[in-house]
């Protein structure tokens, strides 16, 4: 997010495994540390089927993306295939619905940010963490592409060390090595995996893909990558990395407790650890948490903020937002980034009640319409075999199925017409720049290409 000349000094120097790691600071954070509790809490055990599921849904989603770029690479990343593919309206919609969904976001995110510090504060308001945090968040974009680099790289290692101590403290306490394991198993029957049904698992497999979402973060990343062919293997690796500590992790959590005892507001893992008796390891493991949830957060408003340039840069936005000033910076467009993080915070105070669920929900409706797009957008830009187009429509079900999971559930219900209201004002907007605003000009440049033709046309006496 630096001038044209930083832009060119940092194409081209990444490698692949600092993208993998800058993918898992991108997607380890709220929806895996805090969501995963609202899935378990819908589905019992068996989140972890959805968790398998939602990763084979995102994996054919990253490959899509991953292909493209690595056969053209885009600074506007899905947003510039998409209108390859499909047309100017394409591309506006899809970075719109994008930026929205990230806005969505980095809202929960300082929810659940406000809520991991009410852990050791409860008396202080949500708001005033929410504020801290995003004028923190806002720092760090500033700083611009090197100093968000070295902040994800550092707190993505912090973030694999916690997870490996929670396996460790948890491993520790079920065998018996720390107090606090019990005679605790894992669920064996299906009535124990299954406790409320497959409409359960159904309603939870929302929440297992929010918890993977982040992937897009990489495809605009790998516009710098110094070998873009490299792509995919830097997915593939971060996305197996990824399903494997999900799956233990949540095993443990469920294996330490029932999931009767996790609650939406309270990280599973925290709960988890509560049963230990060291009671020093919450503390320090919520610590983890502020910084897992911060990585996203920044990672959030970088996407947000470079996809409003790209937008101003390609005509799907005002200039304005292109513009440069301190340092070279796009202040407009992080002024607006700052001000959608100001509605978050105020959205917090009117809707303190089940703020969290609801924008969780929202967003990752929006973020899993603009994954179906990028699907879709790669049948009509990649030369697929049989085997890659059934990869492609199993992904397609997968995200319906997550989709339409969330009417089935009372508390992902709101998010789910939440989201279809942002969906309407954005293909509103985009009917009224198809048919008003872009159909006007190519008649103005053909009128201008005319009187050309007849000024310079010979007289014939």
């Amino acid at each position: 997010m630096n001038g044209s000349g930083q832009k060119e000094q940092d194409k081209g120097k990444l490698k692949w495994w600092q993208l993998s790691l800058l993918g898992v600071a991108s997607t380890i954070g709220t929806g895996y540390f805090l969501g995963s509790g609202i899935g378990i809490s819908m589905a019992g055990p068996s989140i972890l089927i959805a968790f398998v599921l939602a990763a084979l849904g995102t994996y054919t989603v990253f490959e899509s993306l991953a292909r493209m770029t690595a056969k053209r690479p885009e600074k506007g990343s899905f947003r510039s295939y998409a209108k390859q593919a499909f047309g100017r309206w394409a591309g506006f919609s899809s970075g719109w619905v994008y930026w929205s969904s990230e806005l969505l976001i980095m809202g929960s995110q300082l929810t659940a940010l406000s809520l991991f510090s009410r852990f050791w504060f409860p008396g202080v308001p949500m708001w005033l963490f929410a504020t801290g945090y995003a004028l923190l968040g806002l720092l760090v974009i500033f700083i611009g592409n090197k100093g968000f680099d070295s902040v994800e790289n550092v707190l993505s290692v912090i973030k694999i060390a916690a997870i490996l101590m929670f396996l460790g403290i948890v491993g520790a306490a079920l065998f018996g090595w720390i107090p606090g394991g019990g005679d605790h198993t894992f669920p064996r029957t299906m009535q124990q995996i299954f406790p409320t049904g497959a409409m359960g698992l159904w309603a939870g497999l929302i929440f297992a893909f929010y918890a993977f979402g982040g992937i897009e973060v990489m495809g605009m990343m790998a516009f710098r990558l110094k070998k873009p062919e490299e792509a995919p293997k830097a997915g593939k690796i971060m996305l197996l990395l990824l399903t494997i500590v999900y799956v233990l992790s949540i095993g443990l959590v469920l294996t330490l407790i029932s999931w009767k005892s996790i609650v939406p507001k309270k990280s599973p893992f925290i709960t988890a650890l509560d049963g230990v008796h060291m009671p020093f390891i919450p503390h320090l493991f919520n610590a983890v948490l502020i910084i897992a949830g911060f990585s996203t957060m920044v990672a959030s408003l970088y996407a947000v903020t470079t996809m409003l340039v790209t937008l101003a840069e390609d005509k799907d936005a005002p200039p304005l937002f292109a513009k440069k000033a301190l340092k070279k910076r796009p202040m407009f467009a992080i002024g607006l980034t700052a001000a959608g993080l100001a509605g978050s915070i105020a959205l917090s105070l009117a809707m303190p009640g089940r703020i969290y669920e609801y924008i969780t929900t929202a967003a990752g409706l929006l973020l899993l319409y603009n994954w179906l797009f990028i699907l879709l957008t790669s049948g009509k830009l990649l030369e697929m075999t049989v085997f890659g187009q059934i990869k492609r429509y199993g992904g397609i079900v997968l995200i319906l199925l997550a989709v339409s999971g969330t009417l089935s559930h009372g508390t992902s219900r709101p998010g789910f017409w939440s989201s279809l209201i942002f969906i309407a004002v954005i293909g509103g907007v985009t009917l009224i720049m198809q048919f008003g605003v872009w159909k006007k000009k190519p008649k103005s440049n053909v009128k201008r290409r005319r009187k050309a033709v007849l000024i310079r046309r010979p007289r014939l006496d």
